[in-house]
């Protein structure tokens, strides 16, 4: 009789604990969309993008930012932004990111990124 009463009593917890457990994920779900909405709201502007960058050690990058109509190259380091050179939109080679549209019509499979990768490590291993 006390061991049937335990064991109803464990059982208890345990499904209490999983509709916790269950409720806890669905609320950070729901948190973790709202905020990313906040920062998508936040961040989404008409002047300033950045076009590409590159890392060039630790904590240093090169970027190619979009201020209005000019295209500013700077240099970032950890703590501080330099100005390098401005760029003309017909020095830039692949200007894809001014049409989105065109972007997203031609997107690239992840098989297909794969096989690349794939193809790009076997060569690699046959010259060592």
């Amino acid at each position: 009789m006390i061991l049937a009463a335990t064991s109803l009593d464990s059982f208890v917890q345990l499904i209490t604990v999983l509709i916790i457990f269950v409720f806890v994920l669905i609320l950070t779900y729901f948190t973790t969309r709202w905020m990313a909405g906040i920062q998508k709201g936040r961040s989404f502007n008409k002047n300033l993008r950045i076009i590409e960058t590159i890392s060039v050690g630790n904590n240093k990058m090169i970027s190619i930012v979009e201020a209005g109509t000019k295209y500013i190259v700077v240099s970032i380091g950890k703590d501080d932004v330099n100005y390098l050179t401005e760029l003309k939109e017909e020095e830039l080679k692949d200007l894809s990111f001014k049409d989105p549209q065109s972007m997203m019509q031609n997107p690239e499979s992840f098989s297909a990124i794969m096989d690349k990768l794939k193809e790009k490590y076997s060569n690699r291993s046959r010259h060592e």
